[in-house]
């Protein structure tokens, strides 16, 4: 999509992206800025953070979600350099091939998905609520799965459940702050062509194949097509939805079997 094809929906807004060095985050960057946001870019990875700011005019902050006080200091930045905090894309997350079976799933990496997928989104609410709410609006967009609402039996055990407490926060979240002009939605992808996917499934194709042939369209996403999702519910175009759980699945949850 060229820039022409844009709408300018979020001109004067000002957006948090974590995450924003790569995959979902970076196509979100650069979605929310081609529509018009001034967008904060956190990462831990500084030089691809500076790279995506960079590209897209906009701020970078060196992030660990984990860390209640980088967090806290992001949205703390955010502010004093723009003026407002108008949408938190909560969506830095991740999914080592160490998680597995609860068979196999050590404790230690049980706990290191929980904080980077779970906690880290209970921090970066936490930190975001209080601006949003000095000006009675706001948009928080929380990343999910499509595996937050399925069972799957190729497991990847603490990345489920840290995206089904991410799905249940973000729904408490959205009724919570409904009538402060706060939207809060989780945004359900299912698996996208990220280098992340691709480091998940690169020892195992047949893990990759076993998954795709349950996608009705055929493909995993684009990450500019989650983005575009993003866009739309960091806009006033989705004015009237919250509490949701927004899937961006290629049919992947309404499917039975597929058509071959």
């Amino acid at each position: 999509m060229t820039e022409a094809q844009v709408c300018r929906r979020l001109t004067g807004r000002v957006a948090v992206v974590t995450g924003a060095g790569s995959g979902i985050g970076l196509a979100s960057a650069r979605r929310l800025a081609a529509e018009g946001a001034k967008v904060v870019c956190a990462d831990l990875d500084e030089a691809t953070g500076r790279a995506v700011a960079r590209e897209v005019g906009g701020l970078f902050v060196h992030t660990d979600v984990t860390d209640p006080y980088m967090v806290e200091a992001l949205f703390d930045e955010a502010y004093e350099t723009y003026g407002s905090v108008d949408v938190a894309f909560n969506n830095a997350g991740i999914s080592p091939p160490e998680d597995d079976s609860i068979l196999t799933t050590g404790l230690d990496t049980w706990r290191r998905v929980q904080e980077a997928n779970l906690t880290s989104v209970y921090l970066c609410c936490r930190s975001a609520l209080p601006y949003m709410r000095r000006h009675g609006r706001g948009s928080i967009i929380n990343t999910a799965s499509f595996v937050a609402r399925m069972g799957a039996a190729t497991s990847r055990i603490s990345y489920t459940a840290s995206k089904g407490g991410v799905l249940a926060m973000s729904r408490e979240l959205g009724v919570q702050f409904a009538r402060e002009g706060i939207r809060v939605n989780a945004l359900c992808p299912g698996p996208v062509d990220t280098a992340l996917l691709r480091e998940l499934f690169a020892e195992d194709p047949a893990r990759a194949a076993r998954r795709l042939v349950h996608i009705p369209v055929g493909r995993f996403a684009r990450p500019e097509e989650i983005a575009a999702a993003v866009a739309f519910l960091a806009s006033d175009d989705s004015s009237f939805i919250t509490a949701s759980e927004f899937l961006v699945d290629g049919g992947i949850s309404g499917a039975y079997v597929t058509s071959r």
